[in-house]
C-alpha cells in the first residue's frame, strides 16, 4: 500500500497538491485580510498569491462591475524602466503592483461600513412647480422645511402608466450600493390626504457621458437620461402606498463606477382631485453603501466607455472611519 506523504516532510503544501488545486483553495477566502495572513506565512506563499493575482480574483468574486476597469493607474508611484533581457522582472513588478491596488481595493470595499452616498441631484424628467418642486428637496429627510412641505412633484398624466426618473450624483465615482430608500410624498394639505406614490420603482446606475453637462442651470429637467450610460439594472420593486421611508435592498451589493443613480418611477396611482391627473411625489431618496475610500478614483473614456482605476498611494489615509463611513 502506498504510504501518503506528510506535509512535514513534503515541505509546502502547494509543491504537494499544485498550483490549480492550490488556486482553488485560497479562492474560497471570503475577507481580503485573509490573503494578507497568507502572505505572512512564507515568502513562497507570498509569491504564489501575488504571480496568481489572487486580491484581484477576490475582487472579481465580491464585486463583478470591477471587471470593467481595464487597466489602472497607480499615480506618483512609477516603476523604474528595465533593460532588454529583464522581462521576468518587469512581471514581478507589474504582478506586485497588482496585488498593492487589489488588495487595498478589497479592504476598502467592506459592505458593512454604510452611510447616505448621495452628493447631489441632478435632474427630473419632469416637474410640476420648479423650483418649490424640484429634485432638490428629495435630499431632505424631511417633508417639511420651515412649516412649508418638502417633496418633489411629476407634472399631471392622464394616464396611470406613464413614467418619471430622478438622477442622483453620488459622493464618489466608486461606490459599493446595497440599498435605496424612498419615501412617498403625502399631501397632508389636500382633502383625503392623498399619497402620491409610484406603483413601482427600478434603479439604474452608470455614468455621465459629459460631465460638463451635470449641472443645469435653469431647470432641473434640463439634463435627460440620454446623458449617460447605464451600466447596472436592477429588477422591479413594488411600492406600496404609504407615508413611510420604504427600502429596496438589491439582489447583491452593486459597484457602482461613474457615481450616477438613477431612479425609475413605474406607474401612478392617484389622481389629484382638481384636475383629474395622475401624479408622482416623493418626499426623501437615500442610497445606502459606501464610497470606495479617497485613494481610488474612476476616469472613463468618453469615446470608448472604458474604464481606468486610479489609485493614489499617497493619498491621506489617516482620517478616522467616521470621516467618510457611518454604521447604519
Amino acid at each position: 500500500m502506498p504510504k501518503i506523504p506528510r506535509m512535514d516532510r513534503c515541505g509546502d503544501f502547494i509543491q504537494v497538491i499544485g498550483p490549480d488545486m492550490s488556486v482553488k483553495i485560497f479562492m474560497h477566502l471570503d475577507d481580503p485580510s485573509d490573503l494578507a495572513r497568507v502572505c505572512s506565512v512564507s515568502s513562497s506563499w507570498r509569491q504564489f498569491v501575488i504571480t496568481n493575482g489572487l486580491c484581484k480574483h477576490l475582487c472579481l468574486k465580491r464585486l463583478p462591475e470591477i471587471s470593467t476597469v481595464t487597466d489602472f493607474i497607480e499615480v506618483g508611484n512609477m516603476i523604474e524602466p528595465v533593460t532588454v533581457g529583464q522581462s521576468a522582472c518587469l512581471e514581478w513588478e507589474y504582478h506586485k503592483r497588482n496585488h498593492r491596488v487589489y488588495a487595498f481595493l478589497a479592504r476598502g470595499l467592506n459592505p458593512f461600513l454604510r452611510k447616505d452616498c448621495i452628493s447631489e441631484a441632478i435632474c427630473a424628467s419632469s416637474t410640476d412647480n420648479y423650483p418649490e418642486e424640484s429634485i432638490d428637496n428629495t435630499l431632505e429627510p424631511s417633508d417639511r422645511v420651515e412649516h412649508r412641505a418638502s417633496y418633489w412633484s411629476s407634472k399631471g398624466a392622464s394616464h396611470p402608466s406613464a413614467p418619471e426618473t430622478l438622477v442622483y450624483k453620488l459622493m464618489a465615482n466608486l461606490c459599493l450600493v446595497t440599498e435605496i430608500h424612498i419615501h412617498p410624498f403625502q399631501a397632508y394639505f389636500q382633502y383625503g390626504f392623498p399619497i402620491y406614490s409610484s406603483k413601482a420603482v427600478r434603479f439604474k446606475m452608470g455614468y455621465a457621458k459629459c460631465v460638463k453637462e451635470l449641472h443645469p442651470e435653469v431647470t432641473d429637467n434640463s439634463v435627460t437620461v440620454d446623458n449617460f450610460i447605464w451600466t447596472y439594472t436592477s429588477p422591479e420593486f413594488p411600492v406600496v402606498q404609504k407615508n413611510c421611508l420604504q427600502k429596496f435592498k438589491l439582489p447583491e451589493p452593486v459597484l457602482c463606477i461613474g457615481g450616477i443613480l438613477m431612479v425609475e418611477l413605474l406607474g401612478r396611482v392617484q389622481k389629484q382631485e382638481m384636475d383629474d391627473l395622475y401624479y408622482i411625489c416623493v418626499s426623501h431618496v437615500q442610497v445606502v453603501g459606501q464610497p470606495l475610500l479617497p485613494q481610488f478614483d474612476v476616469e472613463i473614456n468618453e469615446s470608448t466607455g472604458k474604464c481606468t482605476l486610479k489609485y493614489f498611494p499617497e493619498t491621506d489615509c489617516c482620517l478616522p472611519p467616521q470621516a467618510y463611513l457611518k454604521k447604519t
